[in-house]
């Protein structure tokens, strides 16, 4: 399994808004052919920073499937506007050991 791994950066005063789209959009995401799991966890340290972790079969089911797909532009519209800055997204291979 591949892990995404990104940061999600929310503007202060808009965590309640930002969790209530982040509920709405999991389906979008769940639904694309290759998504395995998410986590969405908030900071204790940094309260309007979100840790978003989501498992894909491959890099591919993630890049070119789900963000080129019509469930993305939703995610996208849904979710977007709450990040400052918009936030750096990696991948990672399996779990070491």
């Amino acid at each position: 399994m591949i892990l995404e791994a990104a940061i999600l950066s929310v503007r202060p005063g808009e965590a309640a808004a930002f969790e209530a789209a982040m509920t709405k959009a999991r389906p979008l995401i769940a639904a694309s052919p290759g998504f395995r799991s998410i986590e969405v966890r908030r900071g204790i340290e940094t309260p309007d920073n979100y840790l978003l972790l989501v498992g894909w079969d491959t890099v591919a089911d993630h890049k070119a499937g789900f963000r080129s797909s019509a469930r993305y532009a939703e995610w996208r519209a849904l979710l977007h506007h709450f990040y400052d800055p918009m936030p750096v997204v990696e991948h990672y291979g399996p779990a070491l050991g």
